[in-house]
Formats: C-alpha cells, sequence, structure tokens
C-alpha cells in the first residue's frame, strides 16, 4: 500500500465488499469526511452512478446517488442522499440550452435547481445539492468534490493554472472560479470531453473534483491529489523558513495562559454584548499555537481584511473576521476594549456598505452586521455561532482559512473572491431558501444557564430540561465529578455537537461541569470565568444547592450547623447573585436568576428551625434582589416542598428516621427505593393533590422562569408544593 504523510488511507476492502453500492458510497464519504484535512465540516460532497431497477418500468436504470443539500460527510447515511435519474439529468442540459436568459449568475441557474425534483429516482424525499450537475455531467461512475486545505491554498493563489500545471502536470485541469451550479457542470463537461485523459480538475478560489469508473480507486486518486498538493506546499514553506517566517514573521508575543486567561475574562463577556446586539451568540476560544502564529503575525491583518476565499468559508465567517491590532505587551484590557469597540463599529459599518454595493433588487434583506471571527494578537480567536456547535464550527472553518492562507503564501500569493462574487455566495436566494427550510430554535436557543447544584436532585434534573429547550448548560456542583457527570449524561445523550473543538475549557460541548463553593466569593469568581471561557458569557443562573441541618433530639442545632445552613441557603445565594451581577453588566443583556426556597419558609416545623429560617430569608432575598439587580435581571424563586426522589439532602439513614418519626412501618433490609417511596408518598399524602413531588416537577418552574415565558415577573416565588395548605399566603 501507498504510504501517505499528509492524508490517511482508512479504506478496508472487506468492510467495502460487504456493502451494496449505496452503501460503499456512504462508506466511502464517510472516510473522506472524517479527515478534516481533506475536507471540513458540511463541505465537499461525494456521488455513484448506480444501476438501479426503475420502480415503474422495472427495466434498468442509471441512478445518480449524490450527497444532497445539507449534512456532513462524515456522518452522512443512505438518508442524506438524493437519488436522481441520470438521463433525466443529462436531459435537461436541452431545456438550460434553450432558455434565452442562460448564462453565468442568471435566473436560469438558479430555475434548473427547481428541476431538479423532476429527475427525482423513488421518490426520494431529500433536497438535491446545486453541486448535482458536477457530478452527473463528469464522466466517472464515482465522483469526489473536496474542500483540502492544501487543495484550495492553490485554488487562491494568484497564479493558480499555472501552479496546478507546474503540480500536477496534465493529471489535473483548471476552471476558473465559476459559482457552483448547472454552468459550471457544463463547463467541467467541456473539459473532460476536450481531456479524455483527465480525471481531476481544479476550481478556482474553490477546491477540486476527481472521479474514476471504481470507487476505491476514486477515494485513492482523491488522496493522491491532496497529497502531491500538500508535499509541494510544505516543501516551499520550508524553503522560506517555516513557522519562523509565517505570515511576515512575528509582530507581537503570546501572552501566557494565565495572562491569557485574565485578558479574555475580562473581555469575553462584554464582548459577547457587542456581538449579541441583534441576537445572542455562543462563542468558542481558540488559542493554539496555529492560530497564536497567526494572530502575533506582521501580515495577520493584511490577510484577515482580504477575507476567505472559497466559498464554504465564508458562508460561516462572513466575507472576513474582526482583527483588532492591540499590543498585548504594551497595552492594557482597557485599550483592547476601545479598540474593539472602534473596530466593531467600523466592521459594522464596513458590513453595511458591502451589502449597500452588491445587493440585488430581489436579494434578502440584509443579515446581522456583527462579525463572527474576532481575532486578538497575542491571545487567540474567539469565533461566534448560534450554539456551541455552530461556534466550533465557525472557528474550524477559520482555522482552513488560515492554513489557506499559510498555504497560497508559501507558494505565492493569497487572493481573494471579489465582493460581488462573495455577496452573491453569502446572499444567494438558494441558500436562504435552504435556510428558511430550517426548523425553528428552540425556545432557550441561544442561552447559556448556569445551574448550581446540578451533581443531584432537582439541580441535575433542571439541567436536563433547560437543555432539551435549547439551552447550553453549565452544570456546577461543590462535588466537581458529579457536576462533570451530568454534563456527560447531557452530552452522550444530545451529543456534542460538529466542528473542532476549541482550546481549554472552550473545548466543550452543549454542557461543562464545573466545581464551585458558593459559600466563597472567589470560588464563584473563578466558576463564572471559566463560564465566560466555555461559552462566551452567560444568561442565566439558577441556584438548586441547599443543605438541611436537622435539630437533635432536644431541639437545639450548634452553632456552626446553624452558620453552615444560613452560609449556603442564604449568603451563598446572595453571593451568587451579587458576583453574577458584575458579569451580566458587562454583557448589557438582560439575564434572570432563579433561586431556591421552600415551603418551609411559611410553615413552621419541630426540628427544621435553622433550615426554615434559612429559606423564610431565601424568601426575602428574592425580592432584594429583585430590585437591586433591575431591570437587567430578573430574580425570582421555586419554593419546593418536601423532595424525597433523587435528593441528596435524603440519603437512606435521613429516610429511616423520618420513617421512624412518623411512624410508618419499615424493616431495616428494606430496598433504599421502597423506603424512599413510602416517604415520598407519606408527604403526598399531606397535599391537595395527593401525589409525590418529583424533581422533574421543580425543573419545570425553573424552566419557566429562565424562558420569556414570564418575561414580566420579577421578585415572586413560584411554589411546587403538591398544594400545600399550611403554606397558603396569609
Amino acid at each position: 500500500m501507498k504510504s501517505y504523510h499528509y492524508v490517511n488511507f482508512a479504506w478496508d476492502d472487506a468492510k467495502a465488499a460487504s456493502l451494496d453500492p449505496v452503501g460503499r458510497l456512504i462508506y466511502r464519504s464517510n472516510l473522506l469526511g472524517g479527515d478534516q484535512r481533506i475536507t471540513n465540516t458540511g463541505g465537499g460532497n461525494t456521488s455513484a452512478k448506480i444501476a438501479e431497477k426503475d420502480p415503474l418500468s422495472g427495466e434498468p436504470t442509471s441512478v445518480l446517488w449524490v450527497k444532497g443539500s445539507g449534512g456532513d460527510l462524515r456522518t452522512s447515511t443512505r438518508e442524506n442522499f438524493s437519488s436522481l435519474y441520470q438521463d433525466k439529468l443529462i436531459g435537461l442540459q436541452k431545456i438550460y440550452a434553450a432558455r434565452p436568459d442562460k448564462g453565468l449568475k442568471s435566473q436560469a441557474e438558479d430555475d434548473m435547481v427547481g428541476m431538479f425534483t423532476h429527475a427525482t429516482f423513488n421518490l426520494n424525499p431529500r433536497a438535491s445539492s446545486i453541486d448535482t450537475t458536477l457530478h452527473s455531467f463528469l464522466p466517472g461512475a464515482h465522483v469526489d468534490h473536496m474542500h483540502p486545505n492544501a487543495i484550495i491554498a492553490i485554488a487562491a493563489s494568484q497564479h493558480c493554472e499555472r501552479l496546478t500545471q507546474e503540480i500536477f502536470g496534465g493529471a489535473m485541469a483548471y476552471v476558473p472560479w465559476m459559482r457552483p451550479g448547472f454552468e459550471l457542470g457544463l463547463a467541467m463537461q467541456a473539459i473532460a470531453k476536450k481531456n479524455p485523459q483527465v480525471q481531476a480538475i481544479m476550481m478556482g478560489q474553490h477546491g477540486f473534483i476527481s472521479w474514476d469508473h471504481d470507487d476505491r480507486a476514486c477515494y485513492t486518486l482523491t488522496l493522491d491529489l491532496i497529497e502531491k498538493a500538500s508535499a509541494y506546499i510544505e516543501a516551499n514553506y520550508a524553503a522560506k523558513g517555516g513557522d519562523a517566517t509565517a505570515f511576515g514573521g512575528a509582530k507581537y508575543s503570546t501572552l501566557t495562559p494565565t495572562q491569557r486567561r485574565a485578558t479574555l475574562a475580562a473581555v469575553l463577556p462584554w464582548l459577547r454584548g457587542k456581538v449579541s446586539k441583534e441576537k445572542r451568540f455562543i462563542g468558542t476560544v481558540q488559542d493554539d499555537e496555529k492560530i497564536l502564529r497567526f494572530v502575533n503575525s506582521k501580515d495577520a491583518a493584511r490577510l484577515a481584511e482580504l477575507g476567505t476565499s472559497c466559498p464554504d468559508h465564508f458562508l460561516r465567517t462572513k466575507i472576513k473576521p474582526l482583527y483588532v491590532d492591540w499590543n498585548p505587551q504594551a497595552e492594557d484590557t482597557a485599550a483592547l476594549k476601545a479598540k474593539l469597540a472602534a473596530g466593531f463599529d467600523a466592521y459594522r459599518k464596513d458590513y453595511a456598505a458591502y451589502y449597500a454595493k452588491c445587493r440585488h433588487p430581489n436579494s434578502p434583506a440584509m443579515r446581522d452586521p456583527s462579525p463572527t471571527v474576532v481575532l486578538i494578537p497575542g491571545v487567540g480567536m474567539v469565533a461566534w455561532g448560534k450554539d456551541k456547535s455552530e461556534s466550533r464550527v465557525t472557528a474550524e472553518f477559520y482555522n482552513c482559512a488560515v492554513e489557506v492562507m499559510r498555504g497560497a503564501e508559501a507558494i505565492d500569493r493569497y487572493i481573494a473572491l471579489p465582493q460581488q462574487e462573495a455577496f452573491d455566495i453569502e446572499y444567494w436566494l438558494l441558500e436562504e431558501a435552504k435556510l428558511k427550510r430550517m426548523p425553528a430554535e428552540k425556545e432557550l436557543a441561544r442561552q447559556v444557564v448556569v445551574v448550581i447544584g446540578a451533581g443531584s436532585g432537582i439541580g441535575k434534573e433542571t439541567a436536563h430540561r433547560l437543555v432539551k429547550e435549547g439551552a447550553q448548560v453549565v452544570c456546577v456542583d461543590l462535588n466537581e465529578a458529579a457536576a462533570q457527570a451530568t454534563a456527560k449524561e447531557i452530552t452522550d445523550r444530545h451529543g456534542v455537537g460538529i466542528g473542532v473543538a476549541g482550546t481549554g475549557l472552550s473545548n466543550c460541548g452543549p454542557a461543562i461541569g464545573l466545581a464551585a463553593n458558593i459559600t466563597d466569593r472567589a470560588s464563584i469568581r473563578r466558576m463564572l470565568d471559566d463560564v465566560a471561557l466555555a461559552y462566551g458569557g452567560f444568561d442565566s443562573i439558577c441556584v438548586t444547592a441547599g443543605i438541611f441541618v436537622p435539630s437533635d433530639t432536644t431541639g437545639h442545632i450548634p452553632d456552626d450547623k446553624w452558620a453552615l445552613t444560613f452560609g449556603i441557603n442564604v449568603t451563598g445565594s446572595y453571593l451568587v447573585g451579587d458576583e453574577a451581577f458584575k458579569t451580566w453588566k458587562e454583557q448589557g443583556l438582560r439575564g434572570n436568576l432563579v433561586l431556591t426556597t421552600s415551603a418551609n419558609a411559611a410553615v413552621a416545623k419541630k426540628g427544621s428551625v435553622a433550615y426554615d429560617c434559612s429559606k423564610a430569608a431565601a424568601n426575602h432575598l428574592v425580592r432584594e434582589l429583585a430590585i437591586e439587580l433591575s431591570p437587567l435581571v430578573r430574580v425570582n424563586g421555586v419554593a419546593p416542598a418536601t423532595v424525597v426522589q433523587g435528593s441528596a439532602m435524603f440519603p437512606r439513614d435521613r429516610v429511616i428516621g423520618s420513617l421512624a418519626k412518623y411512624n410508618i412501618p419499615y424493616q431495616d433490609d428494606e430496598a433504599t427505593e421502597s423506603l424512599v417511596s413510602k416517604l415520598a408518598q407519606f408527604y403526598a399524602d399531606r397535599t391537595l393533590t395527593k401525589a409525590p413531588i418529583t424533581p422533574a416537577d421543580q425543573a419545570e418552574a425553573y424552566f419557566l422562569l429562565v424562558s420569556q415565558r414570564l418575561s414580566k415577573t420579577t421578585g415572586q416565588v413560584i411554589t411546587v408544593d403538591g398544594g400545600l395548605h399550611e403554606a397558603f399566603l396569609r
């Protein structure tokens, strides 16, 4: 087997032999998509022309199976591929040729995509990709269209055509930039007919496409071409001095990890507020060696201003990032904020001017003009998206853009797409239609919610409830392992999303587990800073942590236990709210604080004097903080009655003690689950609804209070006690 240095050959003949033709296409696609040196998330597509039985005539027919619109090659299944009659696709050429408005950028181009539905085989519902004709019109039975950084570096070079000939000889043809579509498919068809020995085409400013009549040979050819491009670039890169001279050499030095953390913690929530003027965004921080080498370089400002080249890139990263020329060794955080603020204002004005200059009469309305990528010398990159997964993909794409620029500058000079071409991709009506087909965002989408006490009981249930509604959830507990276990449960169930991970704390998915002691202000601050580094900031905090210390048989509670009870149940909630308000003010975005009180705050009970008094104080703390934190933050409370199931405050010995206290029969060797059920039903029988109160019942209240359903409610305590009439307001 041939040896590769820049890609991995992963084809398994035995595995491939066990699959049907469509299964082999999916297998090839997953292999190619699983290596980010071959293609990026959501980028590229593959196809196979397969003999099928026509469901109407029963006759054999050639069917093009091609990755459809949307989806990602690394995870694609059969459902992600459209299937079309090959002869009907070829027949569309006559319809296109007959149109008087045919030609590049014409309405005819987009209208032909609508015609693909008439060529659908076997009622396949998957929407066809704009790249369908590229696969149909080329002669190979198997076609790969990939976006490897090494190839795009050549495609984005000033002398792409010459370099293509120099690197690949006659093995790869060249087509100048064309927007993907029918016209490009026809151009490729003409190239293939004119050069029958050619099995690959370099697509200027875009990527490349290769084909063969054997799927394994097609896969191997794709790898061979990427390997050759990579080797050529790296040889030239090394000859020019390698990392030491990359991007013109270093202009600034990297801050230490401690300094980067402090800078990011101070800036990120404020920055999130700036980028979230229209819609809230979630951040991903990238501060690895490669991105720091770029942002610190002399050429970073020039290259960043040029913007990205490949259409797949700027659909995620916008036409260009925001680069701030801040000297990390000579300027402080205040100077960084000032430069970022000025940069944001200039960027938004520049984007509006770009839109006004390039728009067409039927262009979609201008989208949010804020940057989605921010580059800071000495610190790294911050990428933004509607959720953690999307911000990771944004980071991935700009990492790809940096590698493309590195390669292009090593062999030639990097160039970007002309603004009008970039605009026509970004505001393509077909792309707009695809965006409108996407499902509506969930109720807590774009929200980061911190749940304190998430290691067990109500907090754990609340974390699971909130993530189902689209929130990014920070699971916090005094017991870090318990917090991380809850976060793992969430990511195991919901996945970590796509795209490359960030670095450090930003290397997370929709949930992360952190430790904090809410009686220690410094511990709270560290945790909130960690949240900023993970997601850019936060929107809501739910404090479900609490402690119950019963009085002894004489009704006495030691002084230290009294202080501990108030320290956790009252002072801890105050410290969380007070410390979090500093961040909320930095963000300038409205937020929610939900505290946990108790039905015991209104009902005096023997044996729980410290707990009951602390919860009465917590009730009033809700009202006080609602005033202090207004109008930016709504503060409310949830008052549960006794929740036995899943509660950390009800270990087996306390359950047994309560059963004995209330003369409820039990056996010493009885299963804990049975004991808990008996005690829960006892408490339920004291309520009007006669049903045990569960953590899920409480989680629903927290969800309501952090959502917009009760957006005008603040300073209130919602009781979830099953109808405990002793707790009715007097």
